[in-house]
């Protein structure tokens, strides 16, 4: 992690080299943090591809929402609960957003 971030905490919107579930690859995303255990941190990711029927598990951050600025994401983006996953902290490149949970 770089030393210029803040303190993490959970609920921040952070992004991350996000592994893809064959754990051969990753790629860079925003990622909500749930948990910080050690160095290690558990995320949820958030995807920018939205499409017209939600799952239940899934959370829209819809751009007319008032808190959307405060995340940093571009664009409506979904967070996928089933996308869960531990990554160390040395793999977050930003930490600038905050999404209240």
């Amino acid at each position: 992690m770089k030393e210029s971030m803040t303190k993490l905490e959970p609920g921040d919107t952070v992004l991350v080299n996000f592994p893809f579930t064959d754990l051969q690859s990753s790629k860079v995303r925003p990622a909500l943090l749930l948990s910080i255990k050690g160095e290690d941190i558990i995320i949820l990711g958030i995807f920018s591809r939205v499409p017209e029927n939600l799952r239940d598990s899934w959370i829209k951050i819809g751009e007319l929402n008032p808190v959307f600025k405060q995340t940093g994401l571009k664009k409506t983006s979904i967070i996928k609960t089933e996308k869960i996953t531990v990554v160390h902290q040395s793999l977050i490149r930003k930490n600038t957003m905050i999404y209240p949970i």
